[in-house]
Formats: structure tokens, C-alpha cells, sequence
């Protein structure tokens, strides 16, 4: 019998005690000081948490990338060892913060009540937030921007297992968690090494002779560059999926990622210069991913906001040669170039039009995108190599974490990996 079953055994046989949110924790949304107000930023030493934070971080944090002063502070700071939740924007995404601090208003605190500072963990409400996590993602609130469905929020239950429990639990997970990030920081650098030499060798196969036939990208579209509605739509529960910058990474297009859906109404009066379709390239143009690039491969009716721009080829020309062409360093040296450059990059779709190129004849194309197609999927699918080694790696550390968390209200006890515990515990 594993240490956790004894303890489980000899002080919680019948099960453990779930309560709500709100009556553990008191709950309150971080906020923006005033950028106006030098006086609230210069000389600032009170971490100021934004998502990139997390992003950049991860989720156990000390210190962020922005500071405040004191004379920006509303009444008191959060005290260390509260959970920051993502519970608008951005939303799935959380991390337990070990200093005073505050964050902006995209985040909501969790800070214990004095009756459960000695009752509860803050390393175990830490692990237990990915379950919260999971469930804010499907209690989110549609609308023009995304948040959580507080008054529930406030209702989500969390189990408060006996102290020796939850310290357990947070051994072996952080000793879990340690070992998945060895691991999946040795594939990642082998994967980044294969990428490197995939980005390469595909810089190579677009570098031409001076008597390479040079052209502008406009060349080689049926039609200008077009982008989705500049203004915001009203996102309904079902209908067209609408899709913006976020969707758009690793040279896909992230579904998953969607801001929403729009009415067909929405689509077919506000979105008539353009309706994405198969074999359709894409270029955020706005933001902070400005230059990423995304090829649709599907047939799925979907639509686009404005900070993308779409781009389809004509019949002399190959699609997936376009994408590869806009990820060289040659195209994203001209983004960087021609960007304005104010509080967000932002790059206008007439200068993307007259980017300088090199534009072989279609059969060369071809040719060159097949190989590069061939390399990427060996850096980039799921289904192979490198990728699904990492993938599987996350959904095993994900499955055990969940089991460890997952308790019974009453005659049931958690069940654990017998061999996962007796590896942790020679650590």
C-alpha cells in the first residue's frame, strides 16, 4: 500500500469534505493603475501581474515583468500565497503567486479565509486550480469578449482533505512535475535543434541566384490581400466559427482557439469581401504575434476578424509555397521593417502586397513545397517523432495529476499509480 492510501486510509476512509469557492476563499479582481499617472509606475516595486507573466514564467511566481507603487494601490495588496485565475480573456490559465502583489482586472484572486489558512495547502489549491481551470473553459460566458460565469464560479467546490493528505499529494507532484520537465525539456530541445535545421534548409531552398525571376507578393494572388469586419461582432453561442490572431501558430489554424461563434446573419452581411476556404494563406498583421503565418486545410465554414490577413494564390502559383515563403527569414525581415511599431506592431495589408520576392516558375514551387511540407511534418505532427513523445509525456503528467486529485465525497478513497508513487518517492 502506497504512503497516500495509508494516509488516506487512517484519516479520511469515508471520503473528504468539498466546499464552495466562496466560502473558502475570499474573491476579488485584480486592476490597472492608472498609465497616466506616472507616479503609480516610476520606481515601482510591487509586482504588477499581466498573462505574460504566466507565459514567459510559468505558474509558480515571485516577480513579474511590471512594477507599481505604493500610491497605486487600492487599499490592500493581496498577501502572498494567493492563486491568481484567469476569468476573462484569456481564460484556463492560473498560477499561484508567493509575494504581495496584485494583477491586472483580467485575473481573479483566491485568497484563503483566516479559518482555512491552517486547513488548506496553498501548493494544493495550486495543483487543484487545473481542474478549475478546465472547468472556467466550459462555463465560459459568449459575448463580444469572453468571461466566466462568475455567480457558478463562485459555486465550483474544492475537496478539503486532512493536511497530511494534501502535503502527500504535493510531494509526489512535485516530484512528478519535476521529472515530466526534465524529460520534456531534453525533447524540446531536440525538437527546437530539428526545427532550427528545418528553418535552415528551408531559407536555403528560397535563396535564389540574381537571375531568379523577382516579383512582389501581389504577383503571385488572384485577388488584393483582404482581412475580416474591423468591427467587433456580437459572438452567439453557436453558428460560424470566428477566429482571430490567437488562432494562429505552429503554421495552423487553431479551432480550439476560436473567440466564438458569429450568427450566419453576421457572416453573410458584415463579411462579404472575404469568406476563407481551403488552401487560403494567412498572416496576422496586428498584435503581438504580427508576421505569424497559418495555411487553411479544411473545409470548414469559418470566418476572420481584422487582425488577419488572407491571401489567396493564383493558378500559377503553389499555396503552400506561399506559406513556406512568408515564414523565411527574407518576408519576415520585411515585417519587421515595415511594421509601425506604437503600443502594438501593426502592419497594413497594401505593404504586404509589394513585399519583394522570388517567384520560380509553378513546377519549382512545387517541388520546394513538397520538401519543406515533408521536413515540417517531421518537426510539427502530433502523430510522430519528437511531438507526440512530448504530447504524450504532458497527457500522462495531466492523468496522474488528476487522479491524485480526484476524491471521494463519502466511502471511497483516491486511487494512485503504485509505480508512479514508489518513483517519486526515491527522489
Amino acid at each position: 500500500m502506497s504512503n497516500i492510501e495509508k494516509l488516506i486510509k487512517e484519516l479520511c476512509p469515508n471520503g473528504v469534505e468539498y466546499k464552495e469557492l466562496k466560502s473558502v476563499f475570499e474573491m476579488r479582481n485584480g486592476y490597472t493603475p492608472s498609465k497616466a499617472k506616472a507616479e503609480f509606475w516610476e520606481g515601482g516595486t510591487i509586482p504588477w501581474f499581466r498573462m505574460e507573466d504566466i507565459r514567459e514564467n510559468g505558474n509558480i511566481l515571485s516577480d513579474s515583468a511590471q512594477h507599481i507603487t505604493p500610491a497605486a494601490v487600492k487599499g490592500k495588496l493581496f498577501p502572498a500565497n494567493s492563486i491568481i485565475v484567469a476569468t476573462s480573456a484569456t481564460i484556463g490559465e492560473h498560477a499561484l503567486i508567493t509575494v504581495e502583489s496584485l494583477a491586472n482586472q483580467r485575473f481573479t484572486y483566491l485568497v484563503r479565509r483566516p479559518e482555512y489558512e491552517e486547513k488548506l495547502d496553498p501548493k494544493f489549491v495550486y495543483y487543484y486550480c487545473y481542474k478549475l481551470d478546465e472547468w472556467c473553459l466550459n462555463n465560459t460566458n459568449i459575448s463580444s469578449f469572453p468571461s466566466v460565469d462568475m455567480a457558478k464560479f463562485a459555486k465550483f467546490k474544492i475537496p478539503i482533505p486532512p493536511l497530511p493528505v494534501q502535503r502527500e499529494i504535493v510531494r509526489i507532484l512535485d516530484n512528478f512535475t519535476e521529472l515530466t520537465a526534465e524529460l520534456t525539456a531534453e525533447l524540446t530541445a531536440e525538437l527546437t535543434a530539428r526545427k532550427k535545421q528545418y528553418e535552415f534548409y528551408r531559407d536555403k531552398l528560397l535563396t535564389y541566384k540574381n537571375s531568379a525571376k523577382h516579383g512582389k507578393i501581389m504577383d503571385m494572388l488572384a485577388q488584393p490581400i483582404t482581412d475580416g469586419p474591423h468591427t467587433t461582432p456580437k459572438l452567439v453561442d453557436s453558428g460560424v466559427p470566428f477566429l482571430s490572431a490567437e488562432a494562429i501558430y505552429d503554421g495552423r489554424i487553431h479551432f480550439e482557439k476560436k473567440r466564438g461563434f458569429i450568427t450566419e446573419e453576421f457572416d453573410s452581411e458584415c463579411c462579404k469581401k472575404y469568406k476563407p476556404q481551403k488552401n487560403d494563406v494567412f498572416m496576422v498583421k496586428s498584435g503581438s504575434t504580427t508576421g505569424k503565418v497559418g495555411f487553411v486545410d479544411t473545409d470548414i465554414r469559418f470566418n476572420i476578424w481584422s487582425p488577419l490577413a488572407a491571401m489567396r494564390t493564383n493558378d500559377n502559383n503553389s499555396p503552400r509555397f506561399l506559406f513556406h515563403l512568408l515564414q523565411s527569414e527574407s518576408v519576415q525581415k520585411q515585417v519587421q521593417a515595415k511594421a509601425s511599431h506604437g503600443s502594438q506592431p501593426n502592419l497594413s495589408m497594401r505593404a504586404l502586397e509589394q513585399f519583394d520576392v522570388v517567384i520560380p516558375s509553378l513546377e519549382v514551387q512545387q517541388r520546394i513545397a513538397n520538401v519543406l511540407d515533408n521536413f515540417d511534418s517531421i518537426c510539427s505532427d502530433l502523430n510522430i517523432g519528437l511531438p507526440a513523445e512530448i504530447e504524450a509525456r504532458k497527457k500522462q503528467y495531466e492523468y496522474y495529476r488528476d487522479m491524485l486529485l480526484t476524491f471521494a465525497a463519502a466511502d471511497d478513497i483516491i486511487l494512485t499509480d503504485r509505480q508512479t508513487d514508489r518513483q517519486t518517492e526515491h527522489n
